[in-house]
């Protein structure tokens, strides 16, 4: 049972439900059990990163393990440097190439090695990118302290298993924001510059405006940087109304903002902004917008009201403004469910695509991912990945903001596994949507288990293949990784627990493969079949070699 609490967290009191480690079967607490970090260095997440030439690279090495750390690299090519003490390696690379990079780490209770390869060319995002957006715990009205506290955290508990982005989601240029009918606030005050391009609010990103001018996002995202990660916004397709009434020049053009508008085309649940005409006006519009968020220091930019309905020339229109923008910047689309129909060109065009509406957490648009995720299986790949949308676990909807009641996550301990696994085998990008700092050790369990996040950042970006017919009311995906093992996920989508005996060679294995429980972190040695008794709408994760 969920206990009310009042808590004190970046400069107000909200009420907290405080989810206490209560009521704990033994297997999740062998899982709780098993997250808690080794003092030995051990290198995670992914072993490849993606940077365009002449383009800043901020990348930290992922490394659990007892602090202080000391890292060392040989072969680093030159332009970029490692901060020894940080892990954080900074600068850039003029040539295109593959560079292979040996890098250590050592503490007091040891040393580990690994080799990273770091790819200067024209795709980003060669694994799903790992992160934290700020929507399902904040809404549409974060402020500043809650993007930093979270940012704080994100690099202190997460990215040493592999997270490292940042995002700060819906409407954060409303210095009026959190209504849970946006229409309402038609014609808000949006703050802008000179040329109609949208600000953070003031009121809430106090950093945005220096003693003269206004610097945008570049504080904070200076500030995400130097914890070693990755910083991104959301926005909004299209060009603001307000630009638009105002008939503002478009910055670097000879256009105003009336030649670049379509008036007739809205979002028909946020009254901030007009679509864009595909003409050289509505590219000027978004290449001076990419221009203004490579000079903030942004890298993610995840665009609204894009998927469905597909708006195929905003897509094109955007993706040509980042390519020329002087940053390497990860294009994510949204919300969906993206038509199929458009898988080639979003594909070609976006690194991450929504295949679903707003996820949040109840079973049934759990359940409705299997089907998506099937459906998506043959746009899969290095540099673009069908995105099945963030985790709502953890604390969500803080002091009751425009997302609902203020709550810890309505799935089951065993609804969450599924969530996880599923999203690591498709593999989808993962984002994280709980307010960090409230996490409980079920939580962080979820979110900092190596072994499971190696599955989700496997270098070769294979998606899962779901089985049909191998064993009666349990889903079966298996996904092949670099190593030649494989990761298989059984899943109980019923309402009533199931026995399971699953013969590997029905997989086409060898008669006793080597298996290991990935959430449990522990080998079960080689057998012929592996047999369990899956709870309601939970699951297994196996690695089999």
């Amino acid at each position: 049972m969920l206990a009310a609490a009042l808590f004190l967290t970046t400069g107000c009191l909200y009420a907290q439900n405080v989810s206490p480690n209560t009521n704990l079967t033994a297997r999740e607490e062998q899982i709780i059990a098993a997250a808690k970090a080794e003092a030995s260095p051990r290198f995670n997440g992914a072993s490849i990163v993606g940077i365009r030439p002449g383009t800043p690279l901020v990348y930290s090495l992922a490394v659990s393990g007892a602090r202080p750390l000391e890292f060392s690299a040989k072969i680093l090519p030159a332009g970029l440097s490692l901060d020894l003490n940080t892990g954080i390696i900074t600068g850039s690379l003029n040539r295109a190439g593959e560079y292979t990079v040996k890098v250590a780490a050592k503490n007091s209770a040891g040393k580990a090695k690994t080799e990273i390869k770091i790819v200067c060319g024209d795709t980003l995002a060669l694994t799903p990118p790992l992160g934290w957006n700020s929507y399902d715990a904040f809404g549409d009205n974060v402020i500043e302290s809650e993007i930093l506290a979270n940012a704080r955290y994100v690099a202190e508990k997460l990215q040493p298993v592999g997270w490292d982005t940042v995002v700060v989601d819906y409407c954060w240029s409303d210095p009026g924001a959190h209504d849970n009918n946006r229409n309402a606030r038609t014609n808000a005050p949006l703050a802008a510059d000179n040329f109609g391009r949208l600000l953070p609010a003031p009121n809430r990103f106090p950093s945005a405006i220096p003693l003269s001018g206004s610097a945008g996002f570049k504080p904070l995202a200076d500030a995400v940087h130097a914890l070693g990660l990755k910083f991104g916004i959301h926005i909004m397709r299209g060009i603001p109304r307000n630009t638009v009434k105002a008939n503002l020049p478009i910055e670097g053009s000879n256009f105003a903002a009336a030649d670049a508008a379509n008036t007739n085309s809205k979002c028909v649940w946020c009254p901030d902004m007009f679509g864009v005409s595909s003409n050289a006006a509505g590219q000027a519009w978004y290449d001076s917008c990419a221009r203004l968020w490579a000079g903030w220091g942004v890298d993610y930019i995840k665009v609204d009201d894009l998927s469905e309905p597909y708006h195929l020339a905003e897509v094109e229109m955007v993706r040509r403004a980042i390519d020329r923008c002087g940053r390497s910047i990860v294009f994510s689309t949204s919300p969906g469910e993206t038509p199929i129909g458009q898988a080639t060109n979003v594909m070609t065009n976006a690194n991450l695509w929504r295949v679903s509406g707003d996820f949040w957490d109840n079973w049934k648009s759990l359940n409705h991912e299997f089907t998506l995720g099937a459906r998506w299986h043959d746009f899969v790949g290095p540099g673009h990945w069908p995105d099945a949308d963030m985790l709502p676990v953890g604390h969500l909807s803080i002091g009751n903001r425009s997302v609902g009641p203020d709550r810890f996550t309505h799935f089951t301990r065993d609804e969450q596994l599924t969530h996880i696994s599923l999203w690591s085998l498709l593999p989808s990008p993962l984002m994280v949507g709980a307010n960090l700092p409230d996490n409980d050790d079920w939580t962080m369990a979820l979110l900092t288990n190596p072994e499971v996040l190696a599955v989700n950042q496997d270098i070769l970006g294979r998606p899962a293949q779901r089985l049909t017919n191998v064993l009666v009311g349990v889903d079966i995906w298996i996904k092949k990784l670099a190593d030649k093992s494989l990761a298989v996920g059984i899943f109980n989508r019923g309402n009533a627990a199931v026995p399971v005996n699953l013969v590997w060679h029905d997989l086409g294995l060898r008669a006793k493969p080597a298996v290991r429980d990935l959430w449990l972190r522990k080998d079960l040695g080689r057998q012929k079949n592996f047999a369990a008794e899956l709870p309601s709408h939970g699951c297994a994760l196996l690695r089999v070699k």
